[in-house]
């Protein structure tokens, strides 16, 4: 994986989101992600978000931590927005504030495989292989262009850093 260390600003999602934790993801018959995946997609969700600011961007945030990864979180996916005016019924608000991220880019691969054994690296590295301490505030996936080919997909994976 390629690492690279950036600050982003502010940024304003409109999406769906679950509860879950790693353990629960990690068994078919308790895993949300995927089936928050297949609403967002399947329902057109994305084409319901007023005011996108980069249509068919997608984001998966990871955020209201519990503790660290081996704890609650809330999933969102969504996409950016540059108004929070106009949202539907049953979609959520994301405030993501300005943070340093340690962005990861995947190698080219068969999603969700790719995203999941990259996180499972993440996991592993040490506050100095990471580039930072992880302040577990909000960490997000985008599933952009390159990232059409559920077969052949690159992800750009954020990780917030103190």
């Amino acid at each position: 994986m390629k690492k690279t260390l950036s600050t982003l600003p502010e940024i304003k999602l409109v999406g769906i989101k679950v509860r879950t934790c790693n353990k629960n993801e990690s068994n078919i018959e308790t895993a949300k992600i995927s089936l928050l995946f297949r609403k967002y997609f399947n329902e057109q969700v994305f084409q319901t978000i007023a005011n996108r600011t980069n249509p068919m961007i997608t984001f998966c945030a990871y955020t209201d931590y519990e503790s660290d990864y081996t704890g609650q979180y809330t999933c969102f996916i969504g996409e950016e927005v540059d108004s929070l005016n106009k949202i539907p019924d049953g979609l959520e608000i994301l405030i993501i504030s300005p943070q340093k991220y340690i962005k990861f880019t995947t190698n080219s691969g068969i999603i969700p495989n790719i995203v999941i054994d990259s996180w499972q690296e993440i996991w592993q590295m040490s506050s100095s292989e990471l580039g930072g301490n992880r302040n577990y505030h909000t960490d997000f996936e985008i599933y952009d262009k390159r990232a059409s080919d559920p077969l052949n997909s690159i992800v750009d994976i954020h990780v917030g850093v103190n």
